[in-house]
């Protein structure tokens, strides 16, 4: 199975920038297609899916969501085994608890959360205006 330990996360202001890592570990990289998530917190309750954001597939294609397309940029280090995201413009409705994913299904869209099958545990991002 593969481990993801994602970092980076933080507070920020209102056009400010971060770069979110996740190291993963049990396989490398660049065998496995990857994908950030994000969920506000306090939603788990009420059901709410995790939001894709952005998707780093095997062969190097990349999808993204509306909401961050433009923003955002998947990338990532094969000799660090780690993925990133970097962000761009954050504003206050970034503000979530942000996931990566591993393990893709491939039954389902790429930004889809029930076709991952390895999670990270998160990293807090927090947007003040």
């Amino acid at each position: 199975q593969v481990q993801l330990v994602e970092s980076g996360g933080g507070s920020v202001q209102d056009g400010g920038s971060l770069r979110l890592s996740c190291v993963a570990s049990g396989d490398s990289i660049s065998r496995e297609a990857m994908a950030w998530f994000r969920r506000v917190p306090g939603t788990e309750r009420e059901g709410y899916a995790r939001e894709g954001l952005a998707v780093l597939d095997r062969d190097g294609s990349t999808v993204y969501a509306p909401s961050v397309e433009g923003r955002f940029i998947i990338s990532k280090d094969n000799a660090k085994n780690t993925l990133y995201l970097q962000m761009n413009n954050l504003k206050p409705e970034d503000t979530a608890i942000y996931y990566c994913a591993a393990g893709f299904r491939g039954t389902g869209g790429r930004l889809w959360s029930n076709q991952y099958n390895y999670w990270g545990r998160g990293t807090q991002v927090t947007v003040s205006s």
